[in-house]
């Protein structure tokens, strides 16, 4: 299944050429799509995507000033293979991952984010900056968000690897560029990098640094509704030549709803973890052997600032 999810995106994006042209005058949103941010001017390509992710990838969306994006991430056990079937109920017994994040926003363009998740007991921190917004008249093609986050895993491990504190520490980089190329359909790319203190999983042989680059893309279906598209692949000759363990390229599908003010996907992902730092460090389930699983994301927007006039 390697690189045909990116393949298939960019395909997609050579089929859909009709450019959306909705204004910030346009139909009113509701209240989620109000609390992503925008730049304020009538030229902006408003709500590319509903949310701030997609399955593995973030988008280049970022949540307005003064306002919380709370988010619960979860990710079931193996659906078929040896730890999945009808014992298991084909997954839904056990939990691969749970996350709980937040996004604050400290401007309209600028988010502070902190998460939690059970792989690894991972905490990050990290700022989310959108730097270019697309215009829908063409001046500026595309948007551009950039993230930096620290992890750091606070427990101790069964194999007592962390012998110094630093090695506890992750960091990871990423340019989140995106084009919304008609009301349908929008794109992501993101290149990133990866740092690990302590190479992870631990090891012999592994690598501190990992580049990769994703690809994710959503198609709109309904006016509620849309399918969306995730893969990674990290650049590792370690993962390329290693046979124990094997690695696999974290990849998603899922279909997205819009309930008012939630974002709800449900999907299933080969990814075992839900932070990046994890899954691209460390994916080894292989979908022809059924090790995939179901997950769902759930996010909600709280509002903390001065209630905004409508706009008619």
């Amino acid at each position: 299944m390697k690189k045909c999810l990116l393949l298939f995106m960019l395909l997609a994006a050579t089929l859909v050429h009709a450019q959306d042209t909705t204004s910030a005058g346009g139909s009113s949103a509701d209240s989620l799509l109000n609390a992503l941010s925008d730049d304020g001017e009538n030229e902006a390509v408003l709500a590319a995507f509903k949310s701030t992710r997609l399955v593995l990838t973030s988008t280049t969306e970022t949540v307005r000033k003064n306002n919380l994006n709370f988010m619960v991430v979860h990710r079931f056990g193996d659906v078929g293979g040896n730890d999945g079937g009808s014992r298991t109920l084909w997954g839904l017994d056990n939990s691969s991952d749970i996350y709980i994040g937040f996004e604050y926003g400290l401007r309209d363009n600028l988010d502070i984010t902190f998460g939690r998740s059970k792989y690894e007991q991972l905490l990050d921190l990290g700022l989310k900056y959108k730097v270019l917004h697309q215009t829908t008249d063409g001046r500026m093609p595309i948007a551009l968000t950039l993230i930096a986050q620290a992890g750091l895993k606070p427990y101790e491990v069964s194999t007592n690897v962390f012998d110094d504190y630093s090695n506890r520490l992750s960091y990871f980089y990423q340019a989140v560029f995106s084009r919304k190329f008609s009301s349908r359909f929008s794109l992501v790319i993101a290149p990133s990098f990866l740092r690990n203190n302590l190479p992870f999983p631990y090891v012999k042989g592994n690598e501190k640094n990992i580049f990769s680059l994703s690809a994710a893309g959503r198609l709109k279906v309904t006016r509620r509704m849309g399918i969306v598209l995730d893969y990674a692949h990290p650049f590792s000759s370690f993962r390329n030549d290693s046979d124990s363990p094997r690695f696999y390229d974290p990849s998603a599908v899922g279909i997205e709803i819009e309930t008012g003010g939630h974002v709800f996907t449900l999907n299933l992902a080969n990814a075992q973890a839900i932070s990046p730092i994890n899954y691209l460090a460390d994916t080894e389930s292989k979908w022809t052997k059924g090790q995939y699983r179901i997950g769902f994301t759930i996010t909600r927007v709280f509002s903390f600032g001065k209630k905004q006039q409508a706009d008619y």
